[in-house]
């Protein structure tokens, strides 16, 4: 082989060694590019169905975004953020949980809304029938073995009830008799098994769950109105398409789904 054939050959492997390298840097490229951008929601557990449905629609008008959904009790949520769990979004059932993450600048206030409002009623399982308390006052009945509320400590739904009942002078009278939950879901599910008597919820869990298995005996009037707020969280990286998700859940059509679930307007 000559020199210049030589020199030749050297040069078409560098030309193709310089190729395969750029085109290696294009496809990592796009494969970065097309990488869905995810974005996690913690929202109050009596959020579900109608969130659930929410991140499909939100997913299907922004093309390359993923929701995750991370659904607890409000106040076990709000410790999570606390905590510095990687959260976007967070939508609570209470005020104040959403307040205390405002004092320690753990919230972008700017991009906190009301979009939801509930009403707190009293269940209790079909099969017992007549034996039924109807009202608030007949829980400290002898056949009244059993109550379930949230955890007030981290369940807001719970937080509502106690103080209905503190207002209504009977929470202690059936102190006792009560059985913490960790959330609305799992007070729900005490009910509808008949491991208790009667259970305190928000109408939109009692308008969705297995609504042959209890019956609404009434409903509970509270001291302080059941609002939700939702609000960008302030560590988030993902923080334009967080407030792309709080604009569609208090858009028209997020307010659609909220309230085809039975929550009501802010």
């Amino acid at each position: 082989m000559d020199e210049n054939t030589a020199k030749k050959l050297i040069l078409s492997i560098l030309v193709v060694v310089i190729c395969l390298e750029i085109g290696a840097l294009v496809t990592a490229s796009s494969g970065v590019e097309d990488q869905p951008a995810t974005i996690t929601v913690s929202a109050a557990s009596s959020l579900t169905e109608a969130f659930t449905d929410i991140a499909k629609e939100f997913e299907a008008a922004h093309p390359g975004t993923r929701v995750e959904l991370n659904l607890a009790g409000s106040g076990t949520l709000r410790m999570q953020i606390e905590s510095g769990a990687p959260i976007d979004v967070f939508a609570s059932a209470s005020q104040n949980d959403m307040k205390l993450l405002s004092e320690k600048n753990l919230i972008e206030n700017s991009s906190r809304k009301d979009f939801a409002s509930n009403t707190l009623v009293m269940v209790v399982p079909a099969k017992n029938g007549s034996e039924n308390p109807t009202a608030l006052e007949d829980l400290t009945a002898g056949s009244v073995k059993k109550i379930t509320i949230g955890n007030p400590e981290s369940a807001p739904v719970g937080k509502y009830a106690k103080q209905a009942l503190e207002k209504a002078g009977l929470w202690k009278k059936i102190e006792g008799k009560i059985i913490l939950a960790e959330n609305v879901k799992q007070v729900l599910t005490y009910v509808e098994t008949g491991e208790v008597d009667a259970g305190f919820v928000y109408i939109t869990d009692a308008e969705n769950g297995q609504k042959d298995m209890y019956k609404i005996a009434c409903t509970v009037p509270v001291s302080e109105p059941i609002s939700y707020p939702i609000a960008v969280v302030n560590p988030s990286k993902n923080k334009e398409k967080a407030k792309e998700f709080v604009d569609f859940v208090t858009g028209s059509r997020g307010q659609e789904i909220l309230a085809k679930y039975g929550f009501k307007a802010p």
